[in-house]
């Protein structure tokens, strides 16, 4: 089985800075194609912010580029994003996700999902 666990969100204010984690957990796990974060805001859909593949290829939404920064730590599969420069606009619930994760018994073809980490930027 595969969780994963994200950390760091909080409440900062417009201009501030904010860093997510989140690392994908199991037995066996040695690798995981991509992991990326995707955000919610009220009453919106759920939307990418950003994604990055194992070889180290990067995806950014239009509306992050220039300000946050995706990161990872393959032997840790783990997941960073950094967020600078922040907006009311960037408030939301940002989950983690990683697909194609290959363990020493098994490929996981699906994709799996955090709960969930609240950021909130105030004006």
């Amino acid at each position: 089985q595969v969780q994963l666990v994200e950390s760091g969100g909080g409440t900062v204010q417009a201009g501030g800075s904010l860093r997510l984690s989140c690392t994908a957990s199991g037995s066996g796990i040695f690798s995981v194609n991509n992991m990326g974060w995707y955000r919610q805001a009220p009453g919106k859909q759920r939307e990418l912010v950003a994604t990055m593949g194992s070889g180290g290829t990067r995806t950014y939404a239009d509306a992050v580029k220039g300000r946050f920064t995706i990161s990872r730590d393959n032997a840790k599969n783990t997941v960073y994003l950094q967020m600078n420069s922040l907006t009311p606009d960037d408030t939301g619930v940002y989950y983690c996700n990683a697909g194609g994760i290959w363990t020493t018994t098994m490929f996981y073809r699906q994709d799996y999902w955090g709960e969930g980490t609240l950021v909130t930027v105030s004006s």
